[in-house]
Parts: C-alpha cells; structure tokens; sequence
C-alpha cells in the first residue's frame, strides 16, 4: 500500500530539476498534464491505495458513474451551503460528483481525494491507515444508499448490484422443501483448496451439503431429526456482479494471519446459467463479461492495491506496452505486423477460415485434396473433427456457398469467386450508406485496431498504463494477485455517443468548473515554463582578460565583476547576441560568444556559438553558464587556443634550493629541522622552491621545458604518487621522496597524453645539482632527501614500576632526532645513552613499543626495520620497556592457560613465524612450566572469548595467519577430532511422575537420577513440554564430540560429566536421548550404531538424556507416545503411561486402536481415541476416517497416523476413552478449558492491541521486533437526510 508513496511524487513533477537543467526559482510547480493513455490517477495520500483502485472502477463504470451525474443541485444542495446550519447538503455524493468531473475532463495526472476523504469524516491520519478493498466496496455503498434517502437516486446502488440468493434445505424423507431468501452486495468466494472460480461458484450452488451420521437435520414436516440436503442458488442476478475473492485467511495454529497466494484462475467472460434457478430466461440473461480486477500486492499485514481496467467508452489513448518494444520482443512485433494484413480468422467459423487460406495462396487456388491438410495446418485441428457434425463433408460444405467458391481446373482445385468481402468483413453487419466508412477505410488498412471497448489499462495510483488483455493471466497467483473481480452482463450496451467522449452525461455546472480550472492550470503552466526556461548567463568581456600561461587570466589584481543576463533558453542565439549588443554600445565589430569554464589554471574557451538560428537549449546553455564575449580570433593580440583537447592544466614546478644554514641546522637541532620542515612546506627558503604554472594541455614536455627557460640537458622529473599521499598525510612517516625521470621520448607526448592533471608536481634538475647530498639519482628514480625528512622521534621510559614512582618516572622522556630511513634499533641506541641506561648491556634488554589511542602497549617493533618500514610514524612517541624485540622472522604473542586471557594474566612470548603449533605450544608450555601431551592451542574469538583450537598442529603459524600480537589459549585436554559439535546436555526429571510411582510405566526417571544435581546450586533449569506434560530438565554441562561419533559414543561421553559421575547403567541402553527444539522434547535419536551426522544434530544443539528401568532400542518406524485413560464419568484421567507403537507395517488408526486394545485387554471397537494439541488445549479426535466425501472424490485414501493432519510422533499424549464404562465421549479437561480460556483472553488482548502478559517477557527474551500497528476500523460518517 506503500509502494508507490515515494515514487509518486518525482512522477507527478514535484521534484525539481537540477540547478544544470535550469533555474528553481522557488515558485509552485502546476501538476503535470495527462500521460500518453489521456487517462488522469488519483494520488495516494499515504495508504489511501484502496481507495483509489475502487473509485477508477466506479468510474469506468458508466451506469454508476451516470446515475451518480443524473441527480442535481436540487437534490443534493450545494457544496457552497454545506457549513450553513439549517441546509441538508449530501457532501459525499457531491464530492464524488466533482472527483469524477476531475478525473473525466480536468488536464492533470492526477487528481486528489482529500476533499472526499474530507466529507468522510476522516482526519489526516486515516490517509495512511491500511484498509481492506472489500470493506470499503460496502461501507462506501452503505453511505452512499444513506446519503440519497428521498432523491431519485436513492435506488440505484441496489439496482446495479444487488442480487439475491435463495438457500433450500430439501427433507430425503417427506420431500419438504424449506427455503430462506437473502440478499448480496458481492459473492464472496472461497480460494484455498480451489483452482479456479468456477470450480468455487459450483462448491457454492451445485453441490450439495448432506445432513446425516451425527448432524441430522429437524424437519419441520416430519417433526424429528431426518436426513436433508442443504443448497443455493442464484435467483436475482445483479447488472454488475462483483467477487471478493478470500486470499486471506487466520491459522488457528499459529493465531496470525496469512495470504493464499496458490494459482487461482477466473475467466474473461462466465455465463452463470449453471448456478441460477431453473428459468426460461435465454443465455445473455446469465452471460457477463469481465472488467475490472483490483489487485493486491503483499501480505495480509500490508501492501498495495492497483487495478486493471478496461475501458469501455474509450475515454483513453491505448498504445502497444513498453515491453513489445524490446528487443526480445521484435519476433512478435514482425508477427503483428503481419498479422495486419492476414486476415483475422474466426476460429469457429469455417467459412472465414477457408476464405483466408485460398486468399492466401499465390495462385488463389488449392488443390481440393490438399484443402484439409492446409486447415489442419491453419487451426491445428482436422475438419471432422471440428466442423463435419455441424456442417457435413467439407465438399457439401464448399457446394452449399457456391456463391463464394468455384472449382477450376477441371474441378481439381477450388478457388475463390472474384469481387468478394474479405473474411472480415464476412461476418460485420452492414454499415449504412454514408460516407463515414470510405473515409476510414484507409486508415483501418493502415493500423489494426483492438475491438471497441477491448483497451485494458493498469491505474495505479498516479500512473495510467496501457496493458494487454493476456496481462491479467499473470495476476492468477503470486504475492501479486487479483482481489476482487468485476463483471458486467453482456446486454449492456454503451451509446454510440459515449465513445470517446468523456463529457457525456455531465452536468453542464461541472463541465464548466473544470475548463476553468483547465485554463487556470494551462496559465500556471505557461508562467511555470518561462520561470524554469530562464537561465542566468555570466558573461566575460575579453577587454578585461590577458592570456598568459595557457590560460585566460583577470587584468589587474582586483578583476572587476563580470556582468550577468537572465536569459529565456527557449529564444535563439541571435536574439542573444543581438542582447549582449544592446549592453555593450560601445563594441566595435564582430562578436563571438563561446562557451566558458573556469579551471584552475585560468579561464578556458571551448565552442563558439555559430549558428544564430537555434535555441539556447539546442545549442547546450544552461544556467550559470560562462560566455566569453570576444572577437573570436584573439585577445589582446594573442592567439587564444580553444576546444578540450587545450584545456589548460596548472602545475607545480619545483627547483632545487639550498640555502646556507640548512644543513647545520638539521644536524644540530631537532627543534630547527621541524621549522625547517614547515618553511619548506610553506615554500619556504630552505630544501625546495615550488611555483604554480600552467601550459596548455596540448602541449609536449619539450615546449613545457623551453617555456620554463630550462637548457636542454636539464632533467624533468615526475613524483611518484605513493610519494605525493605521504606528503599530504603529515607526520604519517618520514623519509625522503621519490621521483622518475621523463625518459626523452616523453618529450614529444602532450601533457594530455602524459596524463598530468592539475596539481601535479615537476621536478626540474640540473646536471650539477646532483653534485648535493639533497639529490641521489638510481636508473631513472630521483631520490630527494631535504631538511623536511630530518624529524623526531620521543622516546618514554617506562619500566616495570608501582603506581607510585610512575610520577617520577614519567618525566624520563626524550627526543630522538630521526628520519624515515634510520633504523629503529639506533633509535633505541641514542634513546639509551640520552636516558642514561648505559649500566645495560647495550640495548640488550630493552625494546621499543607504540602505543594505541586507550593507552595500551603494542607488541615490540622489529629494531631489524627502518622507522618508514615498521610503520612508525615521526613526531610520535616509542616506549622503552624490558624485554626483547622480535626478529623480522620472528612473531610477539601473548598467551594465557586455562582460560581467557584479563589484565595481568597474559604472558608473552617470542617465536619463529616458521614453527609448527606443536612447537608453538611446546615452547609455551615450557615457559610456564608445565609438562603432559593432554594440551591444545585455541584462538580468541571476535568478543574475546576461548574459540576455536588450531586443529592442524604440523601447520606453521604464518601458513594460519597468525598476525603479531595475537592472544593464544592453552587449553587442557586432547585437541578433538575434525568435524566435531558441541552440545549442550540436558538431565530429564519429571516430578509428577516420581510422586506417582511407577505403578503405571515401564520406563521413566528414577529417584537416583532426581539426586545427581538437586543440590548443586549452579545447575540451569528449564521447563519443556513433553506430551503435554511439564518436565523439568537441568543443564550438566557440554560435549565435544565428532559428527562421525556414533550415538553409543555420545552416550558412553554424556556419562563422563562430572554432573553425572554417580549413575550407574547396567548398559548405555538403559539411557534415552532426546533431542530438544524450543521447549519441547522433539524426537527421540534411534541407532545406537547411527552416526550423529546421519541423525541430522548440529554443533550447538541442545539433547536430553532420561535415565530407563528397562533397556530401549527403539526401530526408525517405532513410535514412543503416552497414553491415559479416561476416569468414568469425570473430566480427568488416570496417571500416563509410556507404550511403544510399531507403525512399521501399518500406521492407520486401526493399527493403533488394536495396539492399545492389546495392551489394556479391551475390545479394539470400544475404544474411542484422541490426540491433544498441548498449544491449543485441544483434543482431536481419531476416528475410523468415516467423514463426508464430495461426490466428486468417491474413493478415499487409507490415511497415517504419521501424516496430516495428527503427525503423531514421540512423546505426543493419546486420550483412551472406554466406552463400555465410559459414556463421555468429550475428552477436555479442566486444566484444557482454563488454557482455552487463556488463549481467548490473548486473541481478545492482541485485538485490541495490548501485549499478553506471558508473551511479553518471552518476546523480549527472543528479541522479537516490536508489536505491529493496531488495526483501525473503517467508517464513513453521513448525515440524517430522513
């Protein structure tokens, strides 16, 4: 429903266009004009969708939309008199009135329903409420029927669709017949579990409900409970039948709704003969014709509704959709094309059909013999088949229309007679003697035409398209499907003066209103159109610009502002330059207007405007547009070089530099190297000189070199990007930079071609310049190292102290002057004797680490690299701490035993990025020193948790990408086997049942296994269901185990926890293992050799393990279910009982109700039995499959147990009622009517958009979104008029 909301206002002209387009002056834009169908939308006002697609179809209805103009002022009052107090004014049909004037004449693409929406009673929030289609269809009828009390048309909604039904209950005994006549606004027809509509409408009044067994029927006649027959039957058929189709329904199951989306089918046109009563009435009196289909797009929780409608009277423009157009559709467009000039055959008329296959023959004859073959070819179906009941062989046929055919060729071939209708026209009544016909002839032989009233077009919302009739099969199924379905009788005839006429039938006031309203909007336009045609021009005068370095550039420092000109773009370049001569009186000469940008070199000319004949829109002006007023050849003398390939580029020329004292202050001062640094990014004296210049883009490096003044044996040189983003990012490292020499080829290469843009930077070397230490040349690399690089590093010593001394200790810093090329280890070096540190071996037990944005210590950096390499950045701090650094082959982790790792308990260590894990964990075990092979690695996890372990121990730790830095666990216990699972354990106790005893069961917990963890306050506890029972389990611990491992290994390492140390089993059979889904005891895991992959468990699954009294070995078709008989004459039942039934053989309810007869020693007919739904607090019978079958299915199906709809599996509670003692057949309890009760009290609390108190804290423990929007009623309020 809110699809389209956002769309809508971009396809109705709302957003402006871009400032390059044309101006946005800030005024009002009209709405746009009609599409190309000449059809108006009407705009959704948020979720007012289903509104809009009901309102189109009354309106291409054209007795509603007739009747509704038909009653005037005198009876409804005027819109102008509504708010006085003593005038009856019917606002809403009025209002519908004017909308659908609107929609008819008013040139707009679309219209608003807020006036109507206004009369409604609704307030701004009901326009984005979501409502149903159908409910609206009734409700917006209902008010209108109360709105036209007393005025003429006070009966025509019941005339146009109200029908009647009449529903007869016929007694199999006396034959009285008991009928009940009821009226209808639409048929309301069922979806699922049907194909089609007319399958529903036979469901609904061919078959027949049959009263018998259990649910006889009183007659009135025969005084008692007889065997009848329920019916219905359409007796008053409507002008217009509208059908609602059911696609939503409620899962009683789950209490939420949902939508069929199954292929559903309905035809084009349905005569409903076979659903009325008996009449005389002829067959046009039952036939419809379809159309209009309101689609739904969406769920039952939200959507969007659109229509396809066919247009009767022709008020639109069709054309062909987009999709024929495309390329995969140019074999269908060739087909039609053809299909224009062959004749349209009339599949069920022979003589059309022999007509076009001789016409088409280039001898316009066929041989008689082979006559039949070419129809069969022609229609795909022979003529016995399809014609000779009706119309005999096909020689008689051809002699009884002599007048048509004749045979030649010695009676061999058949041709037709000359002067005859084509095939079409065969069949067309005669059109009258005038002129009208010869006139259009020739342009129906140019363009085929659909049929009158045949255009179908898709209204949704502002949008009008044109659709094919073969469209709306695409709407049968899918979240996208028809809704409600529109059909009018066939005997419904249109006036030829409705065709194409859309004022037909309207009230002349309204006529009138909406051709001012028409002018108004075409004078809106008009003012619109030249406020946004309207472009702001900067013009540049060429008196005020000199050319110099391959660009215009501003005379004077100051340059005096350009002048501007708002211009119309629709008027040519003529009446442009004739406006620029008006403001220049004083030019001389001829003018040239060329098109201007200004780029960072300078201003740049690209295309003159030559021809002065097209408009400024043709020629590419838009606003803010630069034009360069000037004679066109050049500009104070100097040739001005125009067009894109000259666009000027500005570079930076860099020279060589060196002033007297740079050097010794880099050397002395670190202080002074930093200011250095900063002069020379300044362009300062010292290092480098930088200048901005620009060169025409066309230029090659050669001119650029002579342009310079450079002697020829002068390098230039080009810097190396990598380099450039590390001088941009300041303080990132240190180092000097690298540049490559032009090699003399590219001498003769444009800058263009060399791919230089604005800002790039040129090195310019003498060949003496290299005598310097600032410059070193390696094969065509340059590498400058200038005072900039000479920077610091500050060095903190911080030593493994308390808390007190690191005052003291803090002020140990100090600064290490350094470049990007030193190595960290003289860093180190100098940092050591500038601390005084020297007492150590030198730098021996020392090692430098950064430190990130929380103050934590990173690992050692690797003194082996230069401070560019380890990613050290200048003019940040190191600290100095005890320990070693690791080699450039070497890794620094940090590692912890037994747990995950927290401040203080991390040790480190250093090792080969080359060794194995085994020799990873057997240094680390040494360290802590620790001995045993019942040890494994495992990683962290993202939130710093013990994770996975490193399974492949021979692997070295760079092959795992093991990074610097990480954090290992030593994890005790043998690493487990690959493809292993994790899963939780869980221990069965059922306290009902242990208080009961085992009087009644062979197998349950046993009062030993209720001890092994009752007192054991960390245990975990969680209440399941099993079998509608509550069974309490306790967490003891988990299991890693190999998805290989069978489920006799599962079971002999469950009795391995701690928790369950104390059970003795005499066999691991006297162990049962379910496995737990949500809350529930799913299934229960059979095979004790099956492999716990084939038994479908997956790492993170929860099991259960129940402690037997007897051994178990379940079969895969053995099902364990609990039983209890019912307590005669009350509504409870005597304690479970577990029993196992074989459905291997048979699992029909047979096999079942003989099972139990066994086991209680009863009589299998005596018993009655029933399935509990512990959701629903339900008892579902299971019965010998007795139940009414249609008469279209005579056989059924014997049913499983295992099947829908019981689905009985393990654990599931089977009711036993023994009717030889028993003459309750209800199986509810008192605990089931107070559940059911509980789930009505939560239906009525969601209703009314309240949260149930016992779902709120489940909801909040899943993390469910929050709670759905309440649904609002839909109301239309409507005055007395009695």
């Amino acid at each position: 429903m809110f699809g389209n909301l956002f769309e809508e206002e971009e396809e109705e002209g709302f957003s402006s266009l871009s400032s390059k387009g044309r101006v946005v002056k800030g005024v009002d834009e009209p709405p746009p004009p009609r599409g190309k169908s000449n059809l108006c939308g009407i705009k959704n006002q948020g979720g007012t969708c289903y509104l809009n697609s009901l309102l189109q179809t009354l309106l291409f209805t054209p007795e509603f939309r007739e009747a509704l103009f038909s009653l005037g002022q005198e009876e409804l009052g005027r819109l102008e008199d509504k708010d006085k107090p003593e005038a009856k004014v019917r606002v809403i049909p009025l209002e519908l009135q004017r909308l659908f004037a609107r929609l008819l004449l008013v040139d707009q693409q679309s219209a608003s329903t807020a006036d109507l929406t206004d009369s409604f009673g609704w307030n701004s929030s009901e326009g984005t409420n979501q409502h149903d289609v159908q409910e609206l269809n009734r409700i917006l009828f209902s008010a209108l029927e109360h709105s036209l009390v007393d005025t003429s048309g006070s009966a025509f909604i019941h005339r146009l669709y109200h029908g009647t039904i009449v529903n007869s209950i016929v007694c199999k005994e006396c034959g009285n017949v008991s009928q009940r006549q009821e009226d209808f606004l639409d048929l309301t027809v069922c979806v699922c579990g049907v194909l089609s509509l007319e399958e529903a409408l036979w469901n609904m009044f061919v078959e027949e409900e049959l009263f018998e067994g259990n649910n006889l029927y009183r007659c009135a006649q025969c005084d008692r409970l007889v065997t009848a027959a329920k019916s219905a039957k359409l007796r008053k058929l409507p002008p217009f039948m509208t059908v609602s189709l059911l696609r939503f329904s409620f899962d009683f199951a789950k209490f939420e709704r949902y939508k069929e989306t199954g292929r559903y089918t309905f035809p084009l046109s349905i005569n409903l003969r076979p659903f009325c009563e008996p009449t005389d009435a002829e067959d046009s009196d039952y036939s419809y014709e379809l159309f209009s289909v309101i689609i739904h797009k969406g769920g039952c929780y939200g959507g969007h509704y659109h229509a396809y409608i066919r247009d009767i009277d022709e008020l639109g423009q069709w054309e062909p959709p987009e999709e024929d157009c495309k390329p995969k559709a140019q074999k269908k467009a060739k087909e039609n094309v053809q299909e224009v000039h062959e004749p349209k055959l009339q599949e069920d008329d022979p003589l059309s059909i022999l007509m076009a296959i001789i016409s088409q023959e280039s001898s316009k004859s066929v041989l008689l013999d082979q006559l039949g073959q070419k129809l069969m070819d022609k229609i795909g179906s022979s003529w016995s088949k399809k014609f000779r009941k009706q119309y005999g062989p096909i020689g008689k046929f051809l002699q009884s229309h002599s007048d048509v055919f004749m045979l030649v060729s010695n009676g061999t071939r058949v041709a037709l007679k000359a002067n005859l209708p084509s095939p079409d026209q065969h069949n067309e009544p005669p059109t009258a003697p005038d002129g009208g016909a010869s006139e259009h002839q020739p342009e129906a032989d140019q363009k085929h035409e659909p049929e009158q009233g045949s255009h179908w077009f898709d209204l949704n919302d502002s949008t009008v398209t044109s659709i094919r009739e073969s469209d709306i099969e695409k709407q049968f199924q899918g979240k996208e499907s028809a809704y409600m379905l529109f059909y009018r009788k066939t005997q419904l005839h249109r006036p030829a003066e409705a065709r194409n006429n859309p004022q037909y039938k309207v009230p002349t006031h309204l006529v009138q209103r909406a051709q001012e309203e028409n002018v108004k909007l075409q004078e809106m336009r008009e003012k619109c159109e030249a406020t946004n045609n309207t472009v702001e021009l900067c013009l540049h005068l060429a008196s005020s610009y000199r050319l110099e370095n391959g660009a215009l550039q501003p005379v004077g420092k100051e340059p005096s502002e350009n002048p501007a000109l708002s211009f119309d773009r629709r008027k040519t370049v003529g009446d442009l330059r004739l406006a620029i001569y008006q403001m220049q009186e004083l030019w001389e000469g001829d003018m040239a207007l060329t098109v201007a940008k200004s780029l960072p070199a300078g201003l740049h000319l690209y295309n003159t405007l030559t021809d002065d004949n097209i408009s400024l829109n043709s020629a590419g002006i838009y606003n803010n547009t630069d034009l360069f007023v000037w004679n066109g050849r050049d500009v104070c003398g100097a040739t001005v070089l125009t067009g894109a390939e000259w666009e000027p580029v500005l570079l930076t020329v860099v020279r060589p530099f060196l002033g007297e004292d740079a050097e010794p202050a880099a050397a002395e001062d670190p202080d002074a190297c930093e200011e250095s640094g900063a002069a020379f990014q300044n362009g300062g004296e010292s290092g480098l000189k930088k200048e901005a210049r620009g060169f025409a883009g066309g230029s090659t490096l050669g001119e650029v070199k002579e342009a310079l003044g450079e002697p020829k044996e002068s390098l230039l040189c080009q810097e190396h990007r990598a380099g450039r983003r590390r001088e941009e990012g300041a303080g990132e490292g240190g180092g000097a930079s690298g540049w490559r020499v032009f090699p003399p080829d590219d001498m003769q290469r444009t800058l263009k071609e060399l791919s230089l843009r604005d800002g790039d930077a040129l090195l310019v070397l003498e060949p003496q310049s290299f005598d310097s230490s600032m410059f070193t040349l390696n094969g065509d690399v340059v590498t400058v190292t200038t005072p900039s690089d000479c920077r610091w590093l500050q060095v903190e010593f911080r030593p493994h102290v308390k808390e007190e001394e690191e005052e003291e200790e803090e002020r140990k810093k100090v600064k290490v002057p350094a470049t990007g090329n030193m190595l960290l280890s003289e860093v180190k070096q100098r940092a050591v004797e500038e601390l005084q540190l020297q007492e150590q071996p030198a730098g021996a037990g020392f090692c430098l680490r950064q430190i990130d944005c929380t103050g934590k210590l990173l690992p050692p950096v690797c003194e082996e690299l230069s401070v560019r390499d380890a990613g050290v950045r200048l003019m940040t701090t190191l600290t100095l701490c005890p320990g070693s650094s690791p080699r450039a082959s070497q890794l620094f982790l940090h590692f912890t035993v037994g747990m995950a790792p927290s401040a203080g308990l991390e040790m480190d260590i250093i090792v080969e990025k080359t060794c194995t894990v085994r020799e990873c964990l057997k240094a680390m075990l040494e360290a802590v020193g620790l001995d045993g092979s019942c040890w494994h690695l495992r990683k962290l996890d993202w939130c710093e948790e013990v994770g996975e372990p490193l399974m492949d121990e021979d692997a070295s730790l760079a092959e795992l990408r093991i990074s610097n830095g990480e954090t290992l666990v030593v994890t005790e216990g043998h690493l487990p086997p690959k493809g292993f699972l994790t899963l939780t354990v869980w221990l069965h106790q059922d306290p009902k049942t242990i208080t009961a005893g085992f009087n009644h069961t062979d197998n349950g917990p046993t009062g030993e296994q209720m001890s092994l963890s009752a007192d054991d306050p960390h245990d975990q506890s969680l209440l399941v269901l099993c079998g509608g029972n509550a069974a309490e389990l306790r967490s003891v611990g988990q299991v890693e185990i190999s998805d290989e491992a069978t489920l006799e290994d599962l079971k002999t390492q469950v009795l391995t926890l701690p928790a369950l140390q104390d059970v003795c089993l005499p066999t691991i059979g006297f162990m049962r293992v379910w496995q737990l889904e949500g809350s529930r005891l799913a299934r229960i895991l059979r095979g004790q050799q099956a492999t716990l992959r084939k038994l479908k468990l997956t790492s993170g699954a929860d099991v259960c393990v129940q402690q037997l009294l007897k051994e178990e070995d379940l079969r895969p078709k053995e099902v364990l279910l609990n039983i209890k008989m019912g307590v005669p004459g009350e509504k409870s039942y005597y304690p479970a009982e577990e029993i196992v039934w074989d459905a291997s053989h048979d699992s029909s309810p047979r096999s079942l109700r003989s099972c139990l007869a066994a086991h209680y020693g009863l009589s299998p007919d005596s018993l009655l039995l029933a399935k509990h739904q512990p959701d629903k607090y339900t008892w579902e019978e299971i019965s010998n499959w007795t139940q009414q079958v249609s008469k279209k299915k005579k056989k059924k199906k014997a049913e499983s147990l295992l099947g829908a709809p019981f689905h009985l599996k393990d654990g599931d509670m089977i009711g036993i009622k023994n009717l030889l003692v028993d003459n309750n057949r209800d199986f509810i309890t008192q605990e089931d009517v107070q559940g059911q009760q509980r789930l009505r009290e939560q239906v009525e609390q969601r209703r009314k958009g309240e949260q149930p108190a016992e779902h709120a804290a489940s909801q909040k423990k899943a993390g469910q979104t929050k709670s759905r929007k309440p649904e609002v009623a839909l109301s239309i309020n409507v005055g007395v008029f009695r």
